[in-house]
Order: C-alpha cells, then sequence, then structure tokens
C-alpha cells in the first residue's frame, strides 16, 4: 500500500479507536447517572398512588408488593429504552463520523505528501543531461523541506562529478590517443625505410601491433565511458539499417561462416552510433567466439511492445554460470574458442552499456548443441497514427 492509504488507515483506525472509548464512557456515565437519579425525579400516576392509599389502608401488603414490582419493571424499561436509543444514536454517529474522518484523512495525507511527489517526480525526469534541475520545494522549514533541501544539495555534487568525469574522458581521449599515434606514425616510417636492417623492421612490426591492441583497449576504455551515459539526444532508428551497417563493417571478417539474416521492421529512439556498435559487438563477439564451418542468425523485430535484436551462433556449450558473466569488463571465456586470444575484454560490457542507457535489457540462454543466443530488448518507438483524408 502506498504511504498515503496507510496514512488513511492510521487516522481512521486512530479516530473509530477514540469514539469507540468515548461512546462506551459516555455509556456507563449515562446508566449510573439514570441509577442515582431516575427514581428521585420519576413521577407516580395519580391512579396508582390512589390504589397504593387504599392497598395501605386495608393492609393489603401483596398487592403493594406487586404494584411496586410493577413500578420498578416500568423504571427499569424507561432506563432500557434510554440507554439502548443512546447507544444506537452514538453508533450511528460514530459511523458516519469515521467515513467523514476517512475522507478528511485521505485528502489531508495528500495534501501533506504532495511535496514529496513532486521530489519524486524530479527524482524521475533527471538523467546526466537533466541534472541540472532542483526540486526548489517552498513552504515552511519542516521535515520534508530538509529532505528536498538535501536532495538539491545531492544534484548539486553529482552534477560537478559528472562534469568532472566529462573532462576527465576528453583529456584522456586526447592525452592517451597523441602518444600512441606518434609511436604508430614512427614505426610505420621504421617499416617503411629501406635503410634500416630487417631485425629492426622485426621489432618494428612487433611493437606495431601491441600499439595496434593499446589503441583498441583505450578506444573500447572510452566508448564504454561514453556508453553508460544517457544519449543526450534520441534519434529514430530503424534496427534493421543498424544491423545492415554492422554487418558491411564486418563484411571479410566472417570466414567460412554461415550468415543467416531476417530483419524484420523495428524502430527504436536512441543514439544510432551507440547502437550500431551495440550491434556490430554482437555480430563479432557472434563470429570470433565460433567453430569452423559455423553458423550465425541474426534476427530483428517487435515483440510485446519491445524492438529485439538477437544474435545467435554456433560453438561450444557454454554452462549458464559463464553465461552471466560475459558481460563484465575483460572477462572473457576459456581460450579454446576460436580467436579467443584476440580483443580486450570490452565487447560486451559495451554492449551492455549501451543497452542499459537506452532503458532496454539483454537475455542470455545457452544455445542447445553450444553457442549463444543473446537478443537485446529496447522500447519500441511508436509512432502516431495518422488521420484518414
Amino acid at each position: 500500500m502506498s504511504v498515503r492509504t496507510r496514512l488513511t488507515l492510521v487516522y481512521g483506525s486512530l479516530f473509530l479507536v477514540t469514539s469507540a472509548v468515548l461512546v462506551a464512557v459516555m455509556y456507563v456515565l449515562t446508566a449510573r447517572t439514570l441509577d442515582q437519579r431516575l427514581p428521585e425525579r420519576t413521577s407516580v400516576d395519580p391512579q396508582v398512588a390512589a390504589k397504593l392509599r387504599v392497598l395501605v389502608a386495608s393492609k393489603d401488603f401483596s398487592q403493594i408488593l406487586a404494584v411496586k414490582a410493577e413500578q420498578d419493571r416500568q423504571l427499569a424499561q424507561q432506563k432500557h429504552d434510554v440507554l439502548e436509543g443512546l447507544l444506537q444514536t452514538s453508533l450511528l454517529t460514530m459511523v458516519a463520523l469515521g467515513v467523514l474522518a476517512v475522507v478528511i484523512g485521505y485528502l489531508v495525507a495528500g495534501r501533506m505528501l504532495r511535496p514529496l511527489h513532486k521530489v519524486t517526480a524530479t527524482a524521475r525526469r533527471l538523467s546526466e543531461s537533466t541534472l541540472h534541475e532542483r526540486i526548489a520545494l517552498d513552504g515552511p522549514q519542516d521535515e520534508i523541506k530538509d529532505l528536498a533541501d538535501t536532495f538539491d544539495r545531492m544534484l548539486d555534487r553529482l552534477h560537478r562529478a559528472f562534469d568532472a568525469q566529462r573532462r576527465f574522458v576528453a583529456n584522456a581521449s586526447h592525452e592517451l590517443r597523441t602518444p600512441l599515434t606518434i609511436n604508430r606514425t614512427v614505426l610505420e616510417v621504421a617499416l617503411a625505410s629501406r635503410k634500416n636492417p630487417p631485425e629492426t623492421k622485426a621489432l618494428a612490426d612487433v611493437l606495431l601491433g601491441n600499439t595496434e591492441r593499446h589503441e583498441r583497449l583505450i578506444e573500447g576504455l572510452l566508448l564504454l565511458a561514453r556508453s553508460e551515459r544517457e544519449p543526450a539526444s534520441r534519434t529514430p532508428t530503424p534496427l534493421p539499417e543498424v544491423v545492415r551497417g554492422a554487418l558491411d563493417d564486418l563484411d571479410g571478417r566472417t570466414g567460412e561462416l554461415d550468415v543467416e539474416v531476417r530483419l524484420a521492421p523495428a524502430e527504436v529512439a536512441g543514439d544510432p552510433v551507440l547502437l550500431e556498435r551495440c550491434a556490430m559487438n554482437l555480430l563479432e563477439n557472434a563470429v570470433k567466439y565460433n567453430v569452423r564451418d559455423g553458423r550465425v542468425w541474426v534476427r530483428t523485430g517487435v515483440r510485446d511492445g519491445q524492438a529485439f535484436l538477437q544474435v545467435v551462433n554456433t560453438g561450444r556449450p557454454v554452462p549458464a554460470y559463464e553465461a552471466t558473466r560475459i558481460f563484465e569488463p575483460f572477462r572473457r571465456l576459456r581460450a579454446d574458442r576460436v580467436g579467443s586470444a584476440d580483443g580486450a575484454g570490452l565487447g560486451l560490457s559495451i554492449v551492455r552499456a549501451v543497452v542499459g542507457a537506452h532503458g532496454g535489457s539483454i537475455e542470455t540462454v545457452p544455445r542447445r548443441g553450444g553457442g549463444l543466443s543473446i537478443t537485446v530488448r529496447l522500447p519500441a518507438l511508436t509512432r502516431p497514427a495518422l488521420a484518414p483524408a
């Protein structure tokens, strides 16, 4: 139950309990008052009084006792009627006021919780690109305003931290790429020169390979840092076009693998570059971790309101516990798969970061007979229907 409902139940329950105690106290006090004062203030019927005088004169005590008993019975009946009427009226009033108290409590609880709803709505709207927003709650300096002010101060700290991270990524991108680019240029010049002996060229070739691996590692780390941030702008992006672009970039690296492609229409809102990188990494993973003469299946479409991209490949059997860990950075499966020694171990980590930044999910299932089935699900972009002309 929501806080508003719980507060309403608390208010209503306290009111009903208090009302019940009040009714019980009133009932007891009224009964005691009737016992003490009703006989003194009850007038005797003149006919009954005349009959009693006759019976006293005749000394008929049995009749006198009978008349007295009748008087007591009538008095007790009057007391019972008064208490019963009081109890019924009190209970009806208590029920009516209880319902009114629940309604008023519900309205009052909603008004008291309205600032918290504002805090919640602001928190839901926040993303990396909207961290400049603040709650700026007005009103008395109570506990709720203290909470809102604390939340605003936390957003200030987060905003500064994200700005520092952006500057660090930008600076790291420049500072790390520049020396590697210089090294690559020097090594390529050394390889192209005819004056250098074969030993120097062999060493330069080895160093050039190491430089390329370092460049891939740095590019992967920077792309991973950028992928974990929510896209600043979202563009309608058809998944089939994303997959075709990734397949074109992968052309020539599939070798003898049989790639089967079935691309049904599916459109999402996001960053096309990151989405294409996500598809590219999935396809590279399916090709790299495969067997000779293996197969790769690629599917896109829309199911249950979500666009999906599914990549299935053949390969060695993958335990379920390994399938859940391959998205961690620098995590590789055992090196008995084709090409498993290449890469920086960041491909699927980037996939997870891109999918998370776009509000999607990933399902990884070991394929019977070997290999993996990886399905990426993203919120499908639905366009409003055009009115008939």
